[in-house]
């Protein structure tokens, strides 16, 4: 049915962190309020969204490292057939953690980088030290063959981002992916702030895309150039060319086991243990510019195309079946699968 799915599981909404642009943040998010996903629960979520199609589970928080069971909720997804991706702010990432990663399955990971130097990065992240940190750990990862990939939000913290790519190499990695500024979300995930860091007009942010896409010149931009462009028709507000798969074939799962269609939604799905194909949702969605779910959905554009045409001239329906296969979108969305087929590879 159109490919694999991924879900993005918040194990724990405790994070480490001091970000100014997130609610995740430690002076925010008070100790007392803390929660983390339980092991056995975790188990069963895993193996429900593997029946379910999912083979992508991306694993996040809060700061997913601070979870005393992480290696093991890694171990059990990777048994079930998945890919497993660990988004990480990185200062945690000591020899021995990074090990016990690859001992456990682990095929990915990314990490947070906020800004083009390590003392903007360090203050507004308040982990003093964690660029060298962070510089060893890409070290042994690329030596255990994990790949790791530069996690950057776009903010105000970046005024040139032309320094990005050589700041980037001197932490060890070769490959960035953004995300895209986030003021508010509906969903349980707390990974935004109304902070003037993340604060732009439609014309300032516009150019933050042009200047993105510039990038894909002198490093790998694992966001493909097919999204970008979507995200600038996004914000002019010009009809948006691929329907968000957010709820159909990609999810957000939370640490109490809600879950979502994605992180901007205001009400979940169900309870995890609740799900069953039936509770899927396609609606051409596209509400928001979550790029985790934007920029995948206009990769597997095209697989869900074929699937949809195929599923059309089953029941008959030939010229829905043509129009689905000869969909001028299916293009794009095979450059974009070229685009970023190396960086997929590695994974």
């Amino acid at each position: 049915e159109g490919g694999p799915g991924f879900c993005q599981f918040a194990i724990n909404n405790a994070c480490n962190a001091g970000c100014d642009f997130c609610n995740f943040n430690l002076d925010k998010l008070p100790r007392k309020d803390w929660i983390f996903a339980g092991l056995p629960e975790a188990k069963d979520a895993i193996d429900i969204l593997g029946r379910h199609g999912v083979r992508y589970l991306v694993i996040t928080g809060g700061e997913p490292m601070l979870h005393r069971h992480l290696f093991d909720i890694i171990r059990h997804a990777k048994g079930r057939g998945m890919v497993v991706i660990l988004v990480t702010n990185g200062s945690r990432l000591d020899s021995a953690n990074i090990h016990a990663l690859k001992e456990s399955g682990l095929s990915s990971i990314l990490i947070s980088i906020d800004a083009a130097s390590v003392k903007e990065h360090e203050e507004n992240r308040r982990l003093p030290k964690v660029c060298e940190k962070i510089r060893q750990a890409n070290g042994l990862l690329r030596q255990l063959r994990i790949q790791s990939t530069a996690s950057v939000t776009m903010s105000r913290l970046i005024d040139d981002y032309a320094q990005l790519p050589p700041f980037l190499r001197s932490l060890g990695f070769d490959n960035v992916t953004f995300s895209y500024p986030l003021t508010t979300l509906g969903s349980s995930f707390l990974g935004h702030a109304n902070s003037s860091l993340v604060s732009y007009t439609t014309e300032e942010l516009l150019h933050v895309f042009d200047e993105v896409k510039k990038l894909k010149r002198h490093m790998h931009v694992v966001n493909p150039t097919a999204s970008l462009e979507e995200m600038q028709r996004f914000l002019r507000k010009e009809p948006q060319r691929f329907e968000c798969l957010g709820g159909y074939k990609y999810f957000y799962l939370d640490w109490n086991f809600l879950l979502w269609r994605c992180h901007y939604w205001e009400e979940p799905i169900c309870s995890i243990f609740d799900f069953d194909d039936s509770r899927r949702v396609r609606d051409g969605c596209t509400r928001c510019m979550i790029d985790c779910y934007r920029d995948a959905s206009v990769m597997q554009h095209v697989a869900v195309s074929v699937s949809d045409s195929v599923a059309q001239a089953r029941q008959g329906m030939w010229r829905s079946a043509a129009r689905s296969l000869f969909n001028r979108n299916n293009l794009a969305s095979v450059k974009s699968v070229f685009e970023g087929l190396g960086w997929i590879n590695r994974i």
